[in-house]
């Protein structure tokens, strides 16, 4: 498989999909992409002041002191894995919801779960949804202790998605969620108080603006760049087995290049 091919798949990708926020970034292929998981930059640290539920994105972002990728989000799968992607997603977004609830479990079993991508799952607060940051950062002291309760929590958040969002009390509402998953609360109710892990809420939303991204859900094929929106599950199959197919097949010309070096060597 080629790039051009790639990129025919990736503009009919762009074409079909839906999805919250702006235009989609450029694809990129540049070192900055295809180094991506082993990018790190540093952001100007904000004030140690407890951090408002409706603080706006420039507010939590001041509090991101170290976006460093490997140290954010929730990865699935093995670290092995020959291709790596990267999913910025708003937990507030429909078509966000939408992927995850008709199209993700499809995409794991097929790619995620025999070892073929390792998928790190980025929050990114767009400042487009209410109560996106609260229940976002509970979710995140959810998975300061479990990420298997993580990931159950984040699929009541999107199962439940118009409920917090409609919600006068977000925090109340995601933690008795939390609790009812099994969450040491008193543990969680600390995580929260102390904004333990809003730095990391903060890098990953750096992360995205630094990349350009701008809209939700945007899945960043690390080595290629970034495809944006809830795509038809079709698409999205047929993309990720196109770029992994090359992915495969570079790595076993690579070996074939090398195993020659290696028998004089060991000659």
């Amino acid at each position: 498989m080629t790039r051009t091919r790639l990129g025919a798949l990736a503009a009919l990708a762009a074409t079909l999909a839906s999805g919250c926020g702006g235009e989609a970034a450029p694809v990129r292929t540049d070192s900055i992409t295809r180094s991506l998981l082993d990018q790190q930059s540093a952001a100007v640290g904000g004030p140690s002041t407890p951090l408002e539920s409706d603080a706006s994105v420039s507010e939590l972002t001041a509090r991101a002191t170290r976006v460093y990728i490997p140290e954010l989000g929730h990865n699935l799968g093995r670290a092995e894995a020959p291709l790596k992607l990267i999913e910025f997603s708003d937990f507030g977004c429909g078509y966000c919801r939408r992927f995850h609830e008709e199209s993700f479990p499809t995409l794991a079993a097929q790619f995620v779960e025999p070892g073929f991508i390792e998928w790190k799952f980025m929050p990114f607060i767009t400042g487009m949804f209410d109560n996106s940051l609260a229940v976002t950062e509970a979710a995140e002291c959810v998975l300061e202790q479990s990420a298997d309760r993580y990931e159950a929590f984040a699929a009541r958040l999107w199962d439940g998605q118009g409920e917090w969002k409609g919600s006068n009390e977000p925090e109340a509402l995601a933690r008795r969620w939390a609790e009812e998953l099994g969450t040491d609360i008193g543990r969680h109710d600390s995580c929260m108080a102390e904004d333990r892990r809003i730095e990391r809420v903060a890098g990953a939303t750096v992360a995205a603006q630094q990349l350009g991204v701008r809209g939700t859900p945007t899945f960043w094929i690390v080595g290629y760049g970034p495809l944006q929106g809830a795509l038809p599950l079709d698409v999205f199959q047929g993309v990720l087995t196109t770029v992994l197919a090359e992915v495969e097949a570079a790595a076993d010309s690579a070996a074939a290049v090398n195993a020659p070096a290696d028998s004089i060597a060991r000659s």
